[in-house]
């Protein structure tokens, strides 16, 4: 198990990706990982996530008090946004925001990223909605996202950018990059006349292949109401709610392309 420190350190590497990708401009972003039942670890505002050292990084509690905070540092603006999915999903324990290029050109055009165009964000991902807008650093955002949490474990930021969370902040780092690897090809594909999407039976393959790995979180696959009505897939409704999965071991989801493929027949 990871110390405080090291915690620390591990945040600020996800800091020099997040900018190397491009994916957050200047001081932009921020991320947090929940250390135990009352205190978060968070980057801190106003600084660039790309330069950032472990005494740059915050502490607070689940309410946004300050527990600890160098001189010159002070918690993330958004941490109200963060502390809101903590207390809405006990399963997480990392919440990542960025404004990655492509995934927020469609949150900027009110676009959800919901067509299942390949087998590997169909599984690990699922649908992706949009919040509503609301003001930064206001509990406008938070309350945007709270309709959302529920049923997904990614959501577009309307006029904004992106979040993810997960079980841990590389697996919350990860749902963000593939976010944005998703809304890349989504727009790529409508340059070339549109994406030729999975249809319903692919789809469903999809999801009973993710409930066989008992990945975590939450996602369409779980519990489908529409479905169960003879309805056509959830995938793009928005109308899902689900259960608790138990963890899946990291490398489960390496071998998740290959069993796609053969149980596609391809």
């Amino acid at each position: 198990m990871q110390n405080e420190y090291e915690i620390k350190k591990e945040m600020c590497e996800i800091g020099k990706r997040v900018y190397n990708r491009g994916m957050v401009a200047a001081n932009d972003g921020n991320f947090s990982v929940r250390i135990s039942e009352n205190e978060i670890l968070c980057t801190p505002t106003g600084v660039s996530k790309g330069f950032m050292t472990p005494e740059y990084i915050c502490k607070v509690d689940l309410d946004g008090n300050v527990l600890q905070a160098n001189k010159g540092f002070k918690p993330s603006s958004e941490i109200k946004m963060h502390l809101r999915v903590y207390k809405e999903r006990p399963d997480v324990k990392s919440v990542v925001h960025a404004h990655p290029l492509y995934a927020t050109t469609f949150a900027i055009a009110g676009i959800p990223l919901t067509q299942p165009i390949m087998p590997e964000a169909v599984i690990a991902l699922g649908c992706v909605p949009i919040a509503k807008y609301g003001t930064p650093s206001t509990v406008e955002i938070p309350d945007a996202v709270s309709e959302h949490l529920q049923y997904f474990d990614a959501v577009l930021l309307e006029n904004h950018g992106a979040l993810a969370y997960s079980d841990t902040l590389l697996n919350a780092y990860h749902k963000m990059e593939s976010l944005e690897f998703y809304a890349r090809l989504l727009w790529q594909t409508m340059q070339i006349g549109g994406p030729q999407e999975l249809d319903k039976e692919q789809v469903e393959k999809l999801y009973e292949i993710r409930r066989q790995m008992g990945l975590p979180g939450k996602h369409p696959a779980n519990l489908c109401p529409n479905a169960k009505a003879g309805k056509p897939s959830c995938h793009s409704c928005g109308g899902c709610a689900s259960t608790e999965a138990p963890t899946a071991d990291a490398d489960l989801i390496a071998s998740i392309t290959k069993k796609v493929m053969e149980q596609l027949g391809k």
